[in-house]
């Protein structure tokens, strides 16, 4: 039967076919030793367009009250992190799957710890009432970044090391219902609540390609469309928003609680098909607020039109592919937990950047969340940047084990 089982190891394998075999990858696409020549472009190319628009997003805030700064002050430090970033995911590349395998609990274990570390007064940093921040010093780490990266690792090792018991509630739920849960209280008391949808759906994500049974599995997503209305319920400002992103044209509301909506949706009518042109956005400055972080989509909207926006979704849709296919050939190869975390990876940059568009452009209700590899903030680029070199390490070992070698 294999693994799991031929029905519910399926899953995994089916998802995004696109029709690489055992023999090996494309040898038009790069040789068998080295990576995904495709992977590393698209992620570069991101990385580029992401820098080019935190700075053309950014340089009106120079002339801010608020900031006082350097018209390159947000570029230099988002170049800043993406240096730390790729240095960090350059240690990762290469530390062997196998050892990331055997560090998950620890991790998960200090993501936690930090997620507790953070709400303490003294040691997290709070910002607009929400305190999500840990002062390193050379950069601010927002913990929910970590929390994500240690789902993904954490629901991938789980699953592995249980798997004979993923269709049992009991025995092959339950203990990651009580961490997953744990976890996102303690993101949601930050709050930050697009973190925490984000986090359980990486974890959920796994566990389903890791062969979940389905009635858990649709039970548990049930239960967290119930905490999520609850959430909202609850907290009169988010009923707020939410009635402010149902009727955002009304004029309180556009002055208030839909401000950034309105503002963004503005950008994207201005830009049309073409755009405006790069750099000559008017909503940047000082009408869209947060333009260089969540609502930079808005401002490629507007320079760069509706051209601009289906290059960037373009771009994200071909990195989710790869990251899919290198899960699915490693599952292939038996190397289950190196294909889970691909997988979560693809799972992971698809729902941020579909919440992020769609606050964005009105779809849903607005919730901050930077779109991955493109909107300024160093914790993201880390945790992100990070998390390719693991895809491009499992790509690796892909190889090396089609070639008859060891990892």
């Amino acid at each position: 039967m294999g693994w799991f089982g031929n029905k519910r190891r399926s899953r995994g394998l089916e998802l995004f076919d696109t029709g690489y075999t055992l023999e090996g990858l494309p040898r038009s696409n790069v040789s068998p030793e080295g990576y995904d020549l495709t992977l590393v472009l698209v992620v570069a190319a991101l990385l580029c367009l992401g820098s080019l628009m935190v700075y053309s997003a950014s340089i009106s805030l120079a002339d801010s009250t608020k900031y006082h700064t350097t018209y390159t002050h947000f570029l230099i430090r988002h170049l800043i992190s993406m240096g730390i970033a790729l240095g960090v995911g350059g240690l990762a590349l290469f530390i062997p799957m196998r050892v990331w395998r055997r560090l998950s609990p620890a991790i998960i274990i200090i993501a936690i710890l930090l997620l507790i570390a953070v709400l303490i007064p003294g040691i997290g940093r709070s910002v607009n009432g929400a305190r999500r921040w840990i002062g390193l010093g050379f950069m601010n780490l927002q913990v929910s970044e970590v929390a994500k990266f240690a789902a993904l690792l954490g629901a991938s090792w789980f699953t592995v090391s249980r798997q004979d018991y993923m269709h049992s509630l009991r025995k092959g739920f339950a203990p990651m219902a009580l961490c997953l849960g744990f976890g996102a209280a303690l993101i949601s008391m930050q709050p930050d609540l697009g973190a925490t949808m984000v986090t359980i759906c990486i974890t959920m994500g796994v566990l389903f390609l890791g062969g979940l049974n389905l009635w858990i599995f649709i039970f548990v997503i049930i239960a967290v469309v119930i905490f999520g209305v609850l959430a909202v319920i609850l907290t009169p400002w988010r009923v707020g928003r939410v009635m402010a992103y149902l009727n955002p044209w009304d004029a309180e509301n556009a002055l208030g609680k839909a401000y950034q909506l309105s503002h963004s949706l503005i950008a994207f009518g201005r830009g049309e098909w073409s755009g405006v042109g790069l750099g000559a956005s008017v909503e940047k400055l000082h009408y869209l607020p947060e333009a260089h972080t969540d609502f930079i989509l808005a401002v490629i909207g507007e320079e760069l039109g509706f051209v601009g926006v289906c290059v960037v979704l373009i771009l994200f849709y071909t990195f989710i592919r790869k990251a899919f296919a290198i899960g699915r050939q490693a599952i292939k190869l038996d190397q289950i937990y190196s294909g889970l975390v691909a997988e979560g990876i693809g799972i992971w940059v698809g729902v941020q950047v579909i919440i992020n568009g769609g606050v964005a452009t009105g779809l849903f209700p607005t919730k901050g969340l930077t779109l991955p590899f493109v909107s300024y903030g160093g914790s993201s680029l880390l945790a992100t940047i990070t998390a390719v070199a693991l895809l491009l390490r499992v790509d690796r070992e892909n190889r090396i084990l089609m070639r008859g070698g060891s990892v």
